[in-house]
């Protein structure tokens, strides 16, 4: 089975490899890389060859200097491309905090910059994928998820899946502040209601032999204060709504807060990674072999994660994280067990972007959802979830209208749609201040 990896220059790339490697039951029989920057491929290619030594059978790694040559014959392709490199994530920051809003790679203005600079690309891709590997399943990490997803969805259907490793981190983390051995979890005893939008959802129910533990849970300020999303939220906040929110929301609940803890900041978290990202390749090229680029990688990595979301846990109070969420390994366990659910045809439960049906009605079927599906060989279906309560609903369909007119304007270049999409989002304050972005963007873009 050939696992395509295009982005294949990204840095979380190694994270993919480690955990094939470590998977006694992995059938993936050779990966390949694609990325249009060969410096940084050749990088990550020989971190994976690090990695690979002295595994008694390591997956073989091939380059693919184009877009077909990666795709033909491929069984999963998964896409982690970053149109625009970091140089266009420090714009899709810095404009918007330039005009007084929230400038994010995936929230707010920035978002929707975002994803109008990466949809065309991702459509070109979804359209390749159709043409030289129609019955490959494409697993989608590009941000923003949703829109990227839906789009792609317009060409693939069902056979595009959009992943995330923020709901199974809450639920893991929220499983453990219970009480729970993360062996429970890992083994599917733990059952959960998650439901929302990517970068936008709700944990409302944690489940173990029949018992909901999240009242409890929400009802105990120590054990709120053990996690992260209890300290970004607080113990007040989070009893108030009687869910638990995707870290995201912090963005929606906090503007305020957030938005100040941005406005002089000396450095955005896109100009952060440009620094330490391309210090890291420049540094990896000149470094004298695997052992030594690995081990650059690996401090690398650990810095990026300690740095993860610093701005809104400053705005919470300023607080480390925790040493289990340093290790990495989201986006590649849910991938991976997204891939292994549908070779097996398990029926194995996993939080995903997937195209809505009936799950929430007051929402187009071909909306894309962020839920917990059942996966199979057909793959995934999401399961029922109970109604959302109107606050909850109300910011899905005011988020999903900013997605839709998103991907209007990236396919047929319609700037009007585009104003409307950074206009209608709930951190964008003003349809003037939304036309000011555009125009920026589009001169600096």
């Amino acid at each position: 089975m050939r696992l395509t990896i295009l982005g294949g220059g990204g840095f979380r790339v190694p994270l993919v490899y480690r955990a094939l490697l470590a998977d006694p039951a992995d059938s993936v029989s050779e990966v390949v890389l694609h990325d249009t920057d060969t410096r940084r491929v050749a990088v990550i290619a020989e971190v994976l060859t690090r990695l690979a030594e002295g595994h008694p059978a390591p997956v073989p790694v091939r380059v693919a200097q184009s877009l077909d040559e990666a795709l033909a014959g491929a069984d999963f392709v998964f896409s982690a491309i970053r149109v625009g490199g970091t140089a266009g994530r420090i714009r899709d920051e810095r404009i918007p905090l330039a005009e007084g809003v929230l400038g994010q790679e995936t929230v707010g203005a920035g978002g929707v910059l975002y994803g109008l600079r990466t949809i065309p690309v991702a459509l070109h891709i979804a359209e390749r994928v159709a043409q030289l590997a129609p019955a490959a399943w494409v697993i989608n990490f590009t941000n923003p998820a949703g829109m990227v997803t839906k789009a792609m969805s317009q060409v693939l259907g069902d056979r595009v899946i959009g992943i995330c490793d923020s709901p199974v981190g809450l639920v893991r983390r929220a499983a453990r502040a219970a009480g729970l051995d993360p062996a429970a979890f890992e083994s599917g005893r733990v059952g959960y209601d998650y439901v929302g939008l990517n970068h936008l959802g709700w944990l409302r129910s944690l489940t173990f032999e029949g018992t909901d533990l999240l009242p409890r849970l929400l009802g105990d300020d120590a054990a709120l204060a053990s996690f992260e999303e209890g300290r970004l939220f607080g113990a007040e906040w989070l009893q108030t709504l009687g869910v638990l929110p995707n870290e995201y929301l912090h963005y929606y609940y906090f503007r305020r807060e957030t938005l100040d803890s941005l406005r002089d900041t000396p450095e955005t978290r896109g100009e952060f990674l440009d620094q330490q990202q391309g210090g890291f390749f420049e540094r990896a090229a000149a470094a004298g072999g695997p052992d030594a680029v690995y081990a650059l990688w690996e401090r690398t990595r650990l810095e990026r994660e300690e740095t993860y979301m610093a701005h809104s846990r400053e705005a919470s109070g300023g607080w480390e994280r925790d040493s289990h969420d340093l290790e990495g390994g989201g986006y590649d366990r849910v991938a991976l067990a997204l891939m292994h659910a549908i070779v097996r045809d398990s029926g194995t439960r996993l939080i995903l972007n997937v195209r809505n049906g009936t799950t929430v009605p007051q929402l187009a079927p071909d909306a894309i959802v962020e839920t917990v599906c059942e996966v199979t060989a057909h793959g995934a279906r999401p399961l029922p979830c109970g109604p959302l309560r109107e606050d909850q609903l109300g910011l899905m369909l005011q988020v999903k209208a900013v997605e839709r007119a998103a991907v209007v304007a990236a396919t047929r270049k319609d700037r009007g749609a585009a104003l409307r999409a950074l206009a209608l989002h709930p951190l964008v304050d003003s349809p003037a201040v939304a036309a000011r972005i555009l125009e920026r963007a589009a001169k600096e873009g």
